[in-house]
């Protein structure tokens, strides 16, 4: 399909107190640099010829904020540099996401709006004649402008248009395990930053000879992300031993040891999204389902107990502070809402530990990767990442930490190389919704949330590897995006359903997390004892051109996996309607315990 796309020029995209604390560190590429400008630029892509109508009603809608400033218009005029920062290639940014269902809501039909950011770069006059930057230069401050983890950059706004190229769907891979042995997956395991421990190599190996067949790509993602340090927790629950004594408790049987002595007030630790400790009695103002779609609002009282929920994400900010520190805002909120048979996030906490500020390890020739961020830039980034997703969301986040140490011992730097990232939370939960119900075959397997695109790509395998030892291009695949907006809409949804008591359409959810729904669909189904059958393709997504391995295993923001009876699709439907929340019924659970993944549609009679 071809699209028809129109450019449409916005405000400044800068202000001038960002272009104070950027100027430096551009006039330490090059002495010639001597100002920076920025302004937006919008391309709208339609499925046909725009009217005129719409083209003038569409810029009406994009002109917002402060104007385009006279200092970049005089570098435009006067053929300064310009780099166009646009998202990575192959993504929807959370702004085109959003702006373009502002547009759809306004009547707008359009296929999607993205935004770039457009930056001319200003430069001394040369005593005979224009001065220019080298192309080494022009990168350099490339890389100061953009986030090489969600930003590509051009310099011309025509390539800007690969932005919504279609793509076909590339196909499903196998590894020749059978002819090629071992080290057939040995390359795998380094080409696809899989992660695998050498005993799982060699598990792999004897189970597919066993099977007299070669693993596919979707079963070694599937199996890597699932048996990965974030999601196993090795190391927490290993057996040790000190000075030659073997202990009696894992690091995890410790913090667990806690809990057993003194239980009391405790409703559920350890085996939920979050854990809830007893509340009180209160008052409050909720809807019930009236006729048809409309909620009936009503005081009540209600047992309310409260959840909390503290989790790292330390690779994906030791990447890009901002959107790593925001989407593990985004994580914690998730795994709250999605506690019992559906929860309220109340609010939020964040913090870090990382090496010095200044000097010490990550300062030494040889002693950062190139493509880790710096414990300075971790600091000053982070934290406002964490912050925007959550108030993005609508929770307050009320408190944090910040702690650096690195110490030299016997001519070693020691100390947080690979930093962490605390996102942590409280909630409340109706007391009558703490426990999942244990759903019977049958029941529709649901997807909550937003579309599916190459993001999160083997991210829960990454916290096995120590910072930096994985290839750039896997590690900036490996972190996701967030988009609080569409997290915000899940989590209306999910309001909507635990107060209707009683009649809650939800019999368990999940939160979509590392290994995406690889991960997710198979937690939901076994804690309720029962197997499943998914179709690959009924997956909304907004990307083209992903493999099997590659929709089934992304970790896209945003999403929740949830089992509700067919008879209540309906109403389901209704509240998701109401939210402008998506979502798609993915599969069905059976008796038999085998998960079955099919490019085949699923029935539920079936």
């Amino acid at each position: 399909m071809s699209l028809h796309l129109r450019i449409f020029d916005g405000g400044t995209a800068i202000s001038g107190f960002k272009v104070q604390q950027i100027l430096p560190r551009l006039a330490g590429i090059s002495d010639k640099i001597t100002s920076l400008a920025a302004r937006f630029v919008h391309i709208a892509a339609f499925d046909g010829e725009p009217g005129a109508a719409t083209v003038q009603r569409l810029g009406e809608l994009l002109t917002y904020g402060e104007p385009c400033t006279e200092a970049h218009l005089a570098l435009e005029k006067a053929g300064a540099p310009a780099l166009l920062v646009m998202p990575r290639l192959g993504t929807v940014s959370p702004w085109a996401s959003k702006a373009t269902d502002i547009a759809h809501n306004c009547g707008l039909k359009l296929h999607r709006v993205e935004r770039l950011v457009e930056y001319r770069v200003g430069l001394k006059s040369g005593l005979l004649g224009k001065t220019s930057l080298s192309p080494e230069q022009l990168r350099a401050v490339a890389d100061v402008l953009h986030d090489r983890m969600t930003e590509n950059v051009s310099l011309d706004r025509s390539q800007a248009q690969a932005l919504f190229t279609e793509l076909h769907p590339a196909p499903m891979e196998q590894v020749d395990v059978l002819g090629g042995g071992r080290a057939a997956l040995e390359r795998a395991n380094t080409d696809w930053g899989l992660a695998l421990a050498e005993d799982e190599i060699d598990y792999l190996v004897t189970a597919f000879h066993g099977l007299q067949r070669n693993p596919t790509d979707v079963e070694l993602m599937m199996f890597a992300q699932a048996n990965s340090e974030h999601c196993r927790h090795k190391i927490f629950n290993a057996q040790f031993t000190i000075d030659g004594v073997a202990q009696d408790k894992s690091l995890f049987g410790m913090i667990r040891h806690t809990h057993q002595q003194a239980p009391q007030h405790t409703v559920v630790a350890y085996s939920d999204n979050a854990s809830i400790m007893e509340g009180s009695v209160v008052e409050r103002f909720v809807a019930r389902m009236g006729s048809g779609a409309s909620p009936v609002y009503s005081a009540e009282t209600a047992t309310h107990h409260v959840l909390m929920k503290v989790e790292t994400h330390n690779h994906p900010t030791a990447i890009s502070p901002f959107p790593g520190a925001s989407t593990g805002a985004g994580g914690e909120i998730r795994d709250e809402g999605a506690t019992g048979r559906g929860s309220k996030p109340k609010a939020g906490l964040t913090g870090f530990t990382v090496g010095k500020l200044w000097g010490g390890w990550s300062d030494q020739p040889g002693g950062k990767p190139e493509h880790i961020a710096s414990p300075l830039q971790i600091m000053t980034e982070g934290p406002l990442g964490g912050a925007a997703f959550n108030n993005e969301f609508g929770r307050p986040n009320l408190l944090g930490y910040f702690r650096e140490y690195e110490l030299l011992v016997d001519g070693v730097q020691r100390g947080y190389h690979k930093p962490i990232m605390i996102a942590g939370g409280v909630g409340v939960i109706d007391a009558g919704q703490t426990k999942k119900i244990e759903f019977p075959a049958g029941s529709l397997l649901i997807q909550l949330g937003g579309p599916g695109m190459k993001i999160g790509m083997g991210g829960s395998a990454a916290s096995s590897m120590a910072t930096g030892t994985n290839a750039a291009s896997l590690d900036f695949d490996s972190v996701q995006r967030g988009n609080p907006e569409i997290e915000r809409r899940a989590q209306e949804v999910i309001n909507h359903c635990w107060q209707q008591g009683e009649n809650n359409p939800i019999l368990a959810i999940h939160d979509v997390g590392a290994g995406g729904l690889s991960n997710a669909f198979p937690e939901l189904t076994n804690d309720a004892g029962r197997g499943a059958r998914f179709d690959l393709r009924a997956v909304p997504l907004e990307e083209s051109g992903l493999a099997p391995k590659e929709i089934w295993c992304n970790e896209s923001q945003e999403r929740y996996v949830l089992a509700i009876a067919p008879e209540s699709l309906d109403l389901f439907t209704a509240f998701c309607e109401r939210e402008r929340c998506p979502f798609a019924v993915i599969g069905v659970a059976t008796d038999e315990r085998q998960l079955v993944l099919s490019d085949a549609p699923v029935r539920p009679d079936a």
